[in-house]
This record gives C-alpha cells, structure tokens and sequence, in this order.
C-alpha cells in the first residue's frame, strides 16, 4: 500500500512538474507541424530549414556575429526584464496601498486597476507612446517598456494581495507583539511568506509578459517578433521563421519554470509536514 501512494505522489509531482509542460507543448509542436507540413505540401512549398542558421549567427574574420534573430531576441530579453522588475513593484506597491488604511491610496490604487486591467495592452501601448511620449519624452522603448509594466503589474498586484491575505493573522499579532511597525512587519515578516506562496502565479504572469511583449513591434520597436516580420518580407520564409522564432521562446519561457522551480524548492520552509510514506 505504500508503495501504491509513493507511485502516485510521483505521478502527481510529474503533473506539476516542468517536464509535464515541456511534453505537453513538444507533443502539441509536433502535431502542429505535422499538420503543417501535410498542408504546405498540398500547396507547393519547398521548405528550406538550411537559411535560418545565417539569421542566427554567422562566422567572419572577427569571429562570432549575432545575425538579425538573435539581436531581435536581444532587445526582447532587456524589454521584458526591466518591465519585469518594474511591474512586480508596481504590482507590490498597489497591493500594499489597496490593503491600507489609506483612503487616498485606496482609490489611486483601484483607478489604476480598473483602468489597466479593462483596456487593451495594444490601446495602452499606443496611448503612451503617440499620445504621453511626446509629453515626457519617452521613445519608443521606454514607452513599450512603459506600457508592459503598467499593464502586467495590474495583474501581479492582485497576485500579490492574495499572498498577502494568505497571510496567517497570527503572524501580524505576532509581529506587533515585538513591537515591530506596519512597514517593518510588511517587509521582514508579511512579504517574505506572502511571495513564497504566490512563486507560481508570478512565474506564469512573468511569462505571460515576454509572450506579450511581442506587441512592441506595433510601434516599431526592433524585438524577435519585429526582425521576424521584417526577414519575412525579405526571404518569405514564413514557417521556418516563425517556428523559429516559436522555438527561441520556447527556451525563454522553460528556461524561467526551471528557475522558478528551483527557487520554490529552495524558499520551501523546512517545518512543511511530509505525508509521503
């Protein structure tokens, strides 16, 4: 009988661990591209997979050149990490004000939401850009970077008051019984539990935000989506480019379940009860 549980916690660490989703997404690439593949043939077209490594690097005298793909992906990654950084404190931030006593904040904080969380990403991307660059001198990356951190850190202040309120009430009483202040419970007691229990959900919103940072290309912005778009109307390589570029991504976003992954198992609290047998 212990043996049975011991099979099936194993099989339900394999359905929630990152290999589940690589499997998942693999078996999902290859039923596309088969489809792919059958249909283009019907049409007439010639795959030609041996162009694509040039748009990624090549070899000359000086040695290793990034090509066009990889500078793309270059511009995304910096993109996505400032927004990253800044729409989880915008987030952290808007969660703090919205559980204060603070009537001002409290509004400020819920406009913001109302707004960002019921507008299109697109709409905000193009507001800030053709509308409040202009105004306080935003180009066209900081304005991307802008709207990305605006819009996602809507969606990572509720991830964020919902660890927060997980939040036994006995950790504030306690807190307070050391004669700790609100700003000192909040950031020695209160965050530290409150983000170890929300890892999961910030994982999914940071990838969430790289995949939607392909919307940058809209305002001109250089990112993988637009030295796609751009090599395309060049080459017309359309499915080997894009399932390149669908590839890359890919590796982007394994890459940072891996990561979070890892930092979960390392932030888990060593007293957590273990009813595997």
């Amino acid at each position: 009988m212990h043996r049975n549980i011991k099979k099936g916690n194993s099989f339900q660490h394999f359905l929630h661990s990152p290999f589940f989703d690589i499997v998942q997404f693999v078996l999902l690439i290859t039923i596309m591209f088969w489809f792919f593949s059958h249909s283009v043939e019907d049409m007439g077209y010639h795959w030609q997979w041996y162009q694509i490594p040039r748009f990624l690097y090549t070899w000359d005298d000086a040695g290793f050149v990034a090509g066009s793909l990889l500078n793309g992906l270059g511009v995304t990654m910096k993109i996505s990490a400032i927004s990253l950084i800044c729409a989880f404190s915008i987030g952290l931030i808007t969660a703090v004000l919205r559980l204060s006593n603070s009537i001002p904040g409290k509004i400020v904080s819920q406009l913001y939401l109302e707004i960002s969380r019921n507008t299109p990403l697109l709409i905000q991307l193009f507001f800030l850009y053709f509308v409040m660059g202009p105004i306080l001198g935003l180009d066209r990356f900081w304005a991307a970077v802008l709207a990305l951190s605006l819009f996602e850190g809507a969606y990572a202040s509720e991830i964020f008051r919902a660890g927060i309120v997980s939040v036994e009430k006995g950790q504030w009483e306690a807190s307070h019984s050391l004669g700790l202040s609100y700003k000192h419970a909040y950031r020695l007691i209160i965050i530290p539990q409150a983000i170890r229990r929300v890892l999961p959900p910030l994982a999914s919103q940071a990838i969430s935000l790289i995949k939607d940072s392909a919307l940058v290309s809209t305002i001109a912005v250089y990112d993988l989506t637009m030295e796609t778009q751009s090599l395309i109307s060049e080459t017309f390589l359309t499915f080997e480019l894009w399932f390149t570029v669908a590839l890359m991504y890919l590796v982007i976003t394994v890459t940072l379940s891996f990561l979070v992954s890892y930092l979960e198992k390392r932030m888990a609290s060593p007293y957590r009860l273990d009813l595997s047998f």
